[in-house]
């Protein structure tokens, strides 16, 4: 039977250079997802996780496979333990590490979906155009009144509602920091820039996601063993046709963080553990809901603290 566990999986802004390496150290397992992601993008993808340069981790077409790598890295050291997750969800890009977690698509084809994404995303706007960047302590009400009163100097909107008081907004460079000086006249405490070289989760990805609709349709698909709960709608999903679908909508769609949280403790979830480098999911859950227990994966002396704490 199921645990009352969710996994959940990290989104850009979660890289860092060195992530996944004391993994890769300490397992052969690890070290062949590495190895399997290089023969399909075609560079040392543990070179660029270990050692960056940062500059070249933080572009988005070089992000994305390298955080899923290091995601699903994290998850072959803790499958062993045999736990099963009630549901499992994914921060924007975390969704697709979700998806190999569900047994939605292999993880090689996710590799691939991933860079094509990346590289669809970095094309849909202009480099050094776009802006994207946290608003703190205002109501995501007032946030969206913010970025609509700023859009007559562009694109700018609501790209991810992640918990109280912390909504991230994107777009044109221009409007985002005219959105971000209206926040801060309504009452936001701080904003701060994010490491994303691309205003993701805003119209700007339409084009973008009309790209990668094509690349969805053809790789393989099967439904997920495990409820996944998606970004676009905090909605669960069992079907494949279901999830194809929702991955085109997640690229012009603010992801719905909280809302997903607070589906995944209405399907019974009360623990969930981040997989994957760093620990800013756990920090939005710890603010979503005070009750839940929360554990995270990324490298040896969490996975040994986590499983002793479940084991318990």
């Amino acid at each position: 039977m199921a645990s009352p566990i969710g996994f959940l999986f990290p989104g850009q802004g979660s890289q860092a250079v060195g992530m996944g390496r004391a993994f890769y150290e300490a397992s052969a397992t690890v070290r062949q997802v590495y190895e399997e992601a290089g023969s399909v993008l075609g560079y040392d993808v543990a070179a660029l996780c270990f050692e960056g340069p940062a500059a070249r981790l933080n572009l988005t077409e070089y992000t994305q496979p390298a955080l899923l790598t290091s995601s699903i890295a994290a998850l072959r050291m803790l499958e062993p333990a045999g736990l099963q997750p009630l549901a499992v969800a994914g921060h924007s890009l975390g969704e697709y590490s979700a998806l190999v977690a569900a047994g939605a698509l292999s993880f090689q084809d996710a590799v691939a979906l991933v860079q094509q994404r990346g590289r669809y995303m970095a094309e849909a706007v202009p480099s050094g155009g776009g802006l994207v960047a946290a608003v703190l302590g205002l109501s995501s009400e007032l946030v969206q009144e913010a970025c609509r009163e700023a859009s007559s100097l562009g694109v700018v909107a609501p790209a991810n509602f992640n918990c109280p008081g912390q909504v991230v907004i994107a777009g044109e460079k221009a409007a985002v920091e005219r959105a971000l000086e209206l926040a801060k006249a309504k009452g936001s405490r701080k904003a701060i820039p994010l490491p994303v070289s691309v205003p993701v989760h805003t119209p700007l990805m339409q084009r973008a996601a009309d790209r990668l609709a094509k690349d969805v349709a053809a790789i393989r698909w099967s439904d997920p063993r495990v409820p996944l709960v998606n970004n676009a709608d905090a909605k669960v999903l069992r079907r494949a046709d279901e999830v194809q679908a929702s991955l085109i909508r997640q690229l012009p769609s603010p992801v719905r963080w909280e809302a997903s949280i607070t589906a995944m403790w209405a399907l019974g979830v009360t623990t969930f553990i981040e997989v994957g480098p760093g620990t800013v999911l756990t920090g939005l859950v710890k603010r979503i809901l005070a009750d839940a227990t929360l554990y995270n994966v990324q490298d040896p002396p969490s996975l040994e603290k986590t499983l002793k704490a479940l084991a318990a």
